[in-house]
């Protein structure tokens, strides 16, 4: 039987990759916290590509959150292939770990960007990981929360701790989160510590000030971004379907505004979304929808106008 792919684009083995333009895989989880349980993320893979079927077959139109036509000839994948999902398991951490850094390696190996269908919120450490030989990284980070906890429950590489442990990585020489808001964020000493390091932190309240421009006028001009997207950085109105909700939030057009900035003042280097939680989503999937949509627009960015 074929294996799903998303948006129906051409299914690829990591093992033989040839010359791609964009690999796009799956990972369910990294650090989960109770490793007798699933990931809250588990099914996001799988989801995020049944949602990317209802446009499939129209990746070939002009696309408005683009501005251009991502796949004018319908027979030309443009190099972009889906490898399917890592093989996680919740009592695997170590090993979840390894598998996600060293398919990360692998697609920049390739020559390709990586865009990773999460998965809870500890993804973004291996994957960052694996762009250890691939020079300066600046993470952009959309999240209603600063991520940088320490030692939770035991647990250093949790979902509570991918952006502290992401400023310890050498590689990663910048930071920008965007979206923060509310409770959730752990004590002051945490921000205090985003801060000391240089993290720029633009909350919700700072985009309605001053607008999504000035949040990119945040991140450094040239540079190559590794960003990372917890679904609760959206609007709950409009993704509920998420861990941890908090009122508030960026709209869909906001994250794409922020998206087309990072490819018009620098390079996409990566792509995880994470924290989309099927459990939690309506019986038409709208949440996974605005996922794969993340995702595709994402994608054309890196592709730019074919």
């Amino acid at each position: 039987m074929t294996r799903p792919t998303f948006a129906a684009l051409p299914a690829a083995d990591l093992d033989s990759l040839g010359s791609p333009t964009i690999v796009l895989f799956g990972a369910s989880e990294a650090t989960p916290y109770d490793p007798a349980e699933p990931s809250h993320s588990a099914d996001a893979p799988a989801a995020i590509r049944i949602a990317s079927r209802e446009f499939a077959r129209q990746l070939g139109q002009l696309d408005f959150d683009l501005g251009f036509v991502p796949f004018p000839d319908p027979d030309d994948a443009r190099g972009v292939v889906d490898v399917g999902d890592i093989a996680t398991s919740p009592d695997d951490a170590p090993g979840n770990r390894e598998r996600i850094e060293a398919a990360t390696r692998t697609v920049l190996a390739a020559g390709a960007v990586p865009i990773v269908l999460g998965g809870d919120d500890s993804v973004p450490i291996p994957v960052a990981a694996g762009f250890a030989d691939a020079g300066p990284l600046t993470i952009v980070q959309i999240d209603a929360h600063v991520d940088w906890g320490d030692v939770i429950r035991d647990e250093p590489l949790g979902y509570g701790s991918p952006m502290r442990r992401l400023a310890e990585m050498p590689h990663v020489t910048g930071m920008i989160q965007v979206g923060i808001r509310g409770l959730g964020s752990g004590g002051a000493w945490q921000i205090a510590d985003a801060h000391d390091w240089g993290s720029r932190i633009v909350t919700g309240y700072d985009l309605l000030r001053h607008g999504i421009d000035a949040a990119i006028a945040q991140v450094p001009a040239g540079g190559r971004y590794l960003i990372s997207i917890d679904c609760d950085g959206i609007d709950p109105a409009a993704f509920p379907a998420v861990a941890m909700p908090t009122p508030g939030g960026m709209r869909y057009e906001e994250v794409v505004l922020l998206l087309r900035g990072l490819a018009e003042r620098g390079t996409i280097a990566g792509l995880v979304l994470a924290e989309y939680v099927p459990a939690r989503d309506d019986p038409h999937r709208l949440c996974a929808t605005m996922a794969a949509r993340i995702t595709a627009v994402t994608m054309g960015l890196i592709l730019g106008e074919g």
